[in-house]
């Protein structure tokens, strides 16, 4: 895939950018490791400081970066503002707390022959993230805020239809005050992710992004021994019970299918409804489905994009028309529109069976799935039996059902009566193929850092 500006909503090419040389690679990765070198030196207080710089300059180009990712991915340009946003957000957040994470650990010596014992957390060098074009600044910026402020060094291997937002961040972090180098951005395709990966000089990796792309950098990592990090796809299931507000819950279900035009991990994609309000909630959402503005990302009046790519859009449709041809029930949309860009309209099914591709894998676009069940049981029952397990989602006044929910659902993040989503406060990530290891809060930060253990014995 050639690295280059795309419109989604033209498909017009706005800009094309040359891939790094062997020569320029090497430059770069050696630049890195002398970098790792230095940096693990520099104190808390400065990589505060410097992530502080970072946040202040974002803060100050919310627009021009929101026009940029806009143009870049097809995101509407209100979405767009919120994604920045949470980024300075981020910032803040590990420039705040990054020092606290980061103290040692005090154990009890006397109980293992020591006048003293901690565990001491050391970054452990450079770190490779490959990152998708989705939430182009957001999903970097998780990796880039507790790396930098943990002492590691960075290496962004963007998307290659988001260069310009991937240029920008190594120029965010360079200005902020950084020392040269702690974080550079790799323009190179996807078939080169190996080469680095095996390099010696780099430590770890993180990806977000498919299933295939994270079994291949497992692979790698693990024939090199390297520590990686993966947060993969998601079908997120979103369940919807008799005693919640059918009013509220139709709202955030459609916010969680159609967020970023359908394009998240974490958007509600299966919608498993009790049988007694099944009608209800089918009725109330289709109509509001029906009711969003698919058009122009950077008009305000626009409730959903394009897709970001030609590609992503024949995925969809051929997800839809693979169900169809089986049986499914189109209620809303599952047609492209006339015209030039990558548009799909909201869509949503019912009749979706084993048969289908749509029930097994993610459909990445705003094409929603409803089932209705008789029992909660039934629907953790189905939300279950997909291979993924990312986020979920229960919409319920019971409290026995929350804590069945809880207890039950298999994923690594419940949310209760709210959209799910990821916050700089408290881990990201999931089970079963939507990979392992946590983004953000002290976990995040503690992915990769060595967490030394230190004994001291009594003195003579």
């Amino acid at each position: 895939m050639a690295i280059a500006t795309m419109s989604p909503v033209t498909g017009e090419v706005l800009r094309r950018f040359d891939e790094l040389t062997p020569e320029e690679l090497e430059d770069k990765l050696a630049r890195a490791a002398a970098a790792a070198a230095s940096y693990r030196l520099t104190t808390v207080e400065e990589r505060a400081g410097w992530l502080q710089h970072a946040a202040d300059r974002l803060e100050k180009e919310i627009e021009s970066v929101s026009r940029m990712i806009t143009t870049e991915m097809g995101k509407t340009f209100r979405a767009a503002e919120t994604e920045v946003v949470k980024c300075v957000h981020g910032l803040r957040f590990y420039a705040a707390k990054g020092p606290a994470f980061l103290r040692d650990l005090e154990g009890d010596g006397g109980r293992v022959g020591a006048k003293q014992t901690f565990v001491t957390y050391q970054p452990i060098g450079v770190v490779l993230a490959v990152m998708p074009w989705n939430l182009p600044l957001w999903q970097a910026m998780r990796f880039a805020a507790p790396a930098l402020m943990a002492g590691n060094v960075g290496l962004l291997k963007h998307a290659s239809n988001v260069p310009q937002c991937a240029l920008f961040l190594e120029e965010l972090f360079r200005d902020a005050g950084f020392p040269d180098d702690v974080f550079q951005t790799l323009l190179i395709s996807a078939g080169r992710v190996e080469q680095v990966l095996r390099d010696p000089r780099v430590a770890a990796a993180t990806l977000t992004g498919s299933e295939p792309a994270g079994r291949s950098v497992a692979t790698i990592a693990g024939d090199e021994i390297k520590k990686v990090v993966l947060e993969l796809g998601g079908s997120d299931p979103f369940i919807v019970m008799p005693s919640t507000n059918l009013e509220r819950a139709t709202d955030v279900a459609v916010k969680a299918r159609c967020l970023n035009n359908g394009q998240s991990c974490i958007n509600g994609k299966r919608f498993f409804v009790h049988q007694d309000v099944g009608d209800a909630f089918i009725e109330m959402f289709v109509a509001k489905m029906g009711a969003l503005v698919v058009g122009d990302p950077m008009d305000e009046g626009t409730d959903v994009g394009p897709l970001a790519t030609e590609s992503g859009r024949r995925d969809v449709e051929s997800y839809v028309d693979d169900a169809v041809s089986k049986g499914a029930t189109v209620l809303l949309g599952g047609e492209r529109p006339d015209g030039p860009g990558w548009f799909y309209p909201p869509t949503v099914m019912t009749g979706i069976t084993p048969e289908m591709r749509m029930y097994h894998e993610e459909v990445f676009g705003p094409v929603a799935q409803v089932w209705t069940v008789p029992s909660l049981e039934e629907a953790l029952r189905e939300a279950n039996g997909h291979p993924y397990g990312l986020g979920s989602n229960l919409w319920s006044e019971d409290e026995a059902e929350r804590e069945l929910f809880v207890r039950d659902v298999q994923s690594g993040m419940a949310f209760i009566n709210g959209n799910t989503t990821s916050y700089p406060e408290i881990p990201f990530g999931g089970v079963k193929r939507s990979g392992y290891g946590r983004e953000l809060s002290h976990l995040g930060m503690r992915e990769f850092m060595n967490a030394k253990t230190v004994w001291i014995g009594q003195d003579a």
